[in-house]
């Protein structure tokens, strides 16, 4: 299914213990001073599906990803449900009462709702990575390399990791802040620059590096 996906691969050789340490300090501005094994296991997939990256960018997927799971580093349904069903009746309740304005019509019903470290949403979308499932995406290996394809290739929004220069562009105003690779103008390009420097002091920690495979 991603045959392909890494044309060029490079290989990290990084210290996780003191990666993952740097991520428990109470002022690390992620966690706070513990991570579960889920969201371990969570960030090391993207860790692995991220072999090659600079530093920056697999900050930024890392934060990225942070903030779209709501910390849990998991792939995860919209609305955080717990199984389809509970996905498409609450999106059905949120529509009913006009909470989601600008849903024409109800795409979840199809079950090709939001799904994933970076949530994928309608057939279209999920196609372009391979996936003709919608529950594949919900596969950490999977999920972790839509999330890394797709920021790295523009496929979410057509902004990709290579159109930004970190660290200075985290602070760009909104039209060319590096959180339109995921999402438009929602208001979270602080929030979400905070996490990125969170993790990439964290990488730095680890003595995240790279060097021919």
């Amino acid at each position: 299914m991603f045959n392909g996906l890494f044309k060029r691969k490079v290989k990290h050789s990084m210290d996780r213990a003191a990666f993952f340490s740097s991520l428990r300090r109470r002022n690390s501005g992620v966690f706070g001073t513990a991570l579960s094994q889920s969201q371990v296991e969570g960030v090391e997939a993207l860790l692995d599906a991220g072999e090659g990256l600079p530093l920056h960018h697999m900050a930024n997927v890392l934060a990225q990803v942070y903030h779209e799971t709501g910390g849990r580093m998991v792939p995860v349904r919209e609305t955080f449900a717990s199984s389809d069903a509970q996905a498409i009746s609450r999106l059905d309740k949120a529509w009913a009462q006009g909470k989601l304005p600008w849903v024409k019509t109800p795409y979840w019903r199809s079950g090709w709702f939001r799904r994933g470290h970076i949530q994928l949403t309608h057939e279209s979308n999920y196609r372009k990575f391979g996936i003709t499932n919608p529950n594949d995406a919900l596969k950490m290996d999977v999920s972790a390399r839509v999330a890394v394809e797709g920021m790295r290739d523009g496929k979410f929004t057509g902004k990709k990791l290579s159109d930004y220069q970190f660290p200075e562009t985290l602070s760009a105003p909104p039209s060319q802040n590096p959180r339109r690779i995921v999402n438009g103008q929602d208001g979270t390009d602080a929030k979400v620059a905070g996490y990125h420097m969170a993790f990439a002091a964290a990488l730095e920690a680890g003595g995240y590096s790279q060097g021919a495979q």
